[in-house]
């Protein structure tokens, strides 16, 4: 599932590995040659910045990438069962731009409802197998194919299919494509040497297998596939399965960026094992210079993002499937905003969240309970709570907020939600906290000055979401491949 996303991070960054570790080009030869290749005729060739957006898809499939059924103990290893599904439960749209120095992740939610070619309104996780079994019939029923020889026809109908739903849903044409099987995940996990992951509480779902205590584990291949597996039991559903996706990739991203584990040929044996069994590719790579531009990388600049959702609990138009409701002239923006920002090397500032920064509230006024109700605002704002009180240190000219740089993230965040106060520089307020203080001048939130403010999401392409009362659910993080960022999940 999510291996994809490493998986082609991890076999290319493994190839340049190769080079620097004087393994022998016929190995690199190799690596790629058993590799199982297809056309899809929906691909692009590359924008004409040069950037590479690919398209890697985390099947539900009981089969390896050569069509090969798993053994009855590979099914039992991965609590896979033995129901034969081309569901997509993973996709996410990776963008490495023409610089090389950032590479984005965009994860689409598998239940998102979307417009898709020949389909109309369905869940993203479905057009692919939709759209191949609609093949299939019509080559074995109307046309007598024979089903041996309809059935690589229809699963090539079934990703170009996806190709062109995720194209129009982001707005991004998509230059390869790469797929993967449940085994393929944990096989790779599992040649990389296991993932870490952080739980904030302890676990117990048995139909992913998911069984995990709470804080910090390595967890090996079948363990990591039931950690990003689990739908149930969790608070924002499939959004935090999303999240755990993430999460694993992005410690598996760490781990291929920074070398430490394809620094050996026995590792590199077996992820080649791995990555040859399980993965199927698109036609027309350019490894060289894929790997030119995965050689500026560092896990920093490697952010896993997910989609602007309106509702992760919402139902189809005709009300009988529960969906997860986007708009999608929403979600085009985003995705043209992200990768710009990304593009332009802010991967810190997009991955940063307001849990990251702890507010102290001070009162240089006479309003009673003035700092009490912007501390309430701020918290509202996912902020951390920090003392609340009068000004004890000397008195202001104006509302300010203070941290220890006058660039600091958190600052410049609560800055923004209090109307666009200055940020002072103080070497006194620690890092990872900020301090307000509020004088005579504020009339921002808290105030009692404004009229409650309404977000107006102005036109929507979702006309049931729209209407809906829902309250749209907060952005999920923002999650990086920086060894310093370490993120607990659900």
């Amino acid at each position: 599932m999510p291996a994809r996303v490493l998986r082609i991070v991890a076999t290319v960054v493994a190839l340049s590995i190769v080079l620097v570790t004087g393994v022998a080009w016929s190995k690199i030869r190799s690596f790629e040659q058993g590799i199982n290749h297809i056309s899809a005729a929906a691909l692009g060739g590359g924008g004409d910045d040069g950037a590479i957006d690919i398209l890697l898809v985390g099947l539900d499939s009981r089969t390896d990438a050569h069509g090969n059924p798993l053994s009855a103990d590979e099914l039992a290893a991965l609590h896979a069962g033995d129901d034969v599904s081309t569901n997509t439960d993973t996709i996410i749209l990776v963008r490495i731009p023409n610089n090389g120095q950032s590479a984005t992740a965009i994860s689409i939610p598998r239940d998102s409802y979307v417009e898709a070619p020949g389909l109309g309104k369905t869940k993203i996780n479905g057009v692919f197998g939709q759209i191949k079994l609609e093949k299939m019939k019509q080559l074995v029923e109307d046309q007598g194919v024979d089903p041996a020889v309809a059935e690589p026809k229809a699963t090539e109908a079934g990703r170009e299919a996806l190709i062109k739903t995720v194209a129009d849903l982001t707005g991004v044409t998509v230059d390869h494509y790469a797929e993967i099987g449940l085994l393929g995940f944990s096989l790779i996990t599992d040649a990389i040497g296991g993932v870490d992951v952080c739980l904030k509480d302890a676990v117990y779902e048995p139909l992913s297998g998911a069984d995990f205590p709470a804080g910090w584990q390595r967890l090996n291949g079948p363990q990591a596939l039931s950690f990003v597996r689990q739908r149930h039991d969790l608070p924002r559903g499939d959004l935090d399965r999303v999240v755990r996706q993430q999460v694993v990739m992005a410690s598996l991203a760490h781990q291929v960026i920074s070398g430490k584990t394809l620094s050996s040929p026995a590792t590199l044996d077996r992820l080649q094992q791995a990555v040859q069994r399980s993965v199927v590719l698109s036609d027309g790579w350019d490894i060289m210079a894929f790997i030119d531009q995965l050689q500026k990388l560092a896990g920093g600049s490697v952010a896993f993002a997910t989609i602007p959702v309106l509702d992760e609990a919402g139902w189809s138009d005709d009300g009988m499937q529960s969906v997860v409701r986007v708009d999608p002239l929403a979600v085009k923006d985003w995705v043209t905003s992200l990768l710009h920002d990304q593009a332009e090397g802010k991967t810190e500032q997009l991955a940063y969240s307001p849990d990251k920064t702890t507010v102290e509230v001070v009162n240089d006024t006479q309003i009673n309970g003035l700092a009490a109700a912007v501390s309430d605002v701020l918290s509202t704002k996912g902020f951390g709570s920090g003392n609340v009180g009068n000004n004890e240190t000397g008195p202001v000219s104006n509302s300010q907020v203070q941290a220890s740089a006058s660039d600091d993230l958190g600052a410049v965040a609560v800055a923004k939600e209090l109307g666009g106060l200055p940020v002072v520089a103080n070497d006194s307020v620690p890092q990872g906290s900020v301090r307000v203080v509020l004088a005579a001048d504020y009339t921002g939130p808290g105030s009692g000055l404004q009229g409650d403010s309404q977000m107006l999401s102005g036109d929507t392409a979702d006309p049931a979401a729209a209407t809906s009362d829902v309250t749209a659910p907060p952005p999920s993080p923002i999650i990086t491949a920086a060894s310093n960022d370490p993120q607990c999940v659900n």
